[in-house]
């Protein structure tokens, strides 16, 4: 049987353009004992993507190398086994890349319970919400009172950290990049205040919605509000550095705030990857899925359709064209 997939073929200068990718055809194997086939029906697009595809040895994790099929998390069924483990019929989330059809022997996939939906899958239970837990409740250890601010947070990561703060009995404060995402923050998901990074008066409406100050500021995006938050910090204030969007596409990167106000406020800013946490996965999917059965977890997918849709869709990660967590659906 043929099927397609996407290889990356040539490194990034600055944007993601087409010609970084060759679209091939290829046979299914036939499957050795322990393997199984996997047909995938919903594809993750992250940001860290534009990572991946750089020549950058030292980041944390490794690139995809030219010639490989572009790495991806998503969602498959099972369609063919020898694997007792992961009979037919199974789904399975995990690392499978952009392709229509993948062969594994198991590693790095996990079974599906077969009631949660994979948008719900790919919104709250994978990388997102994942990212999310473990910055805000392992590094930032947020305490009820406080409150957070998180950049980009109609994003896929921004809107679980917030939602997991209301949920723990924080003053929630988001920035992103439309008034209809702040609606969205405000009137969907509780958020006690969003405001448009766009504003004209970006630094004074922070000011109004932080009266006390700021306890936590979850960072997807540097820019602007990252200044103003910096300056904004309460002692023992923490910082959670996950993203910095605004730079990922940028000629010149940004400078970062001065670090006397580090010392002043005794500021703690922690940098981190979920690839150093995999062990840990298990846990905090559990733990996720508490807050999503309790409908404390909202969450929007942002579906383009048909596998190749991705080589023009992912730069919607980086305009702010998408609305919600984006994916594709083969």
């Amino acid at each position: 049987m043929q099927y397609k997939a996407i290889k990356l073929v040539k490194r990034p200068d600055i944007h993601i353009t087409p010609d970084l990718f060759e679209t091939v055809t290829l046979e299914t194997p036939q499957l050795d004992d322990g393997q199984f086939l996997v047909k995938q029906t919903h594809m993750s697009l992250d940001p860290a993507m534009k990572g991946w595809m750089t020549e950058d040895r030292n980041s944390y994790i490794p690139p995809v190398e030219l010639g490989e099929v572009m790495r991806s998390s998503g969602v498959a069924e099972v369609v063919e086994s020898k694997n007792d483990r992961f009979p037919v019929g199974a789904r399975v989330v995990g690392m499978i890349g952009w392709t229509e059809y993948a062969v594994s022997s198991g590693q790095g996939l996990t079974i599906l319970q077969p009631d949660i939906s994979a948008e719900a899958v790919l919104c709250v239970l994978s990388l997102p919400g994942l990212t999310a837990y473990q910055g805000l409740m392992r590094i930032g250890k947020p305490k009820a009172g406080e409150t957070l601010v998180v950049s980009g947070a109609a994003g896929s990561v921004g809107s679980i950290v917030g939602q997991i703060a209301k949920a723990e009995g924080l003053r929630v404060v988001g920035t992103a990049g439309t008034d209809e995402k702040c609606g969205w923050l405000e009137d969907e998901l509780g958020f006690d205040k969003a405001i448009n990074y766009k504003s004209d008066i970006l630094a004074r409406e922070l000011k109004e919605a932080t009266p006390d100050g700021v306890d936590l500021y979850f960072e997807n995006t540097g820019g602007d509000v990252q200044h103003i938050v910096f300056n904004r910090m309460n002692v023992h204030g923490r910082i959670i550095v996950c993203g910095m969007i605004a730079d990922y596409n940028a000629e010149q990167l940004s400078a970062g705030p001065n670090w006397i106000n580090m010392i002043r406020r005794r500021l703690t800013v922690t940098g981190f990857a979920m690839p150093d946490h995999w062990d840990d996965v298990p846990e905090m999917m559990q733990k996720l899925a508490v807050y999503l059965q309790a409908g404390q977890l909202k969450y929007r997918a942002h579906k383009l359709q048909g596998l190749e849709s991705a080589i023009e869709g992912i730069n919607l990660l980086f305009t702010g064209g998408n609305t919600g967590k984006l994916m594709v659906e083969l």
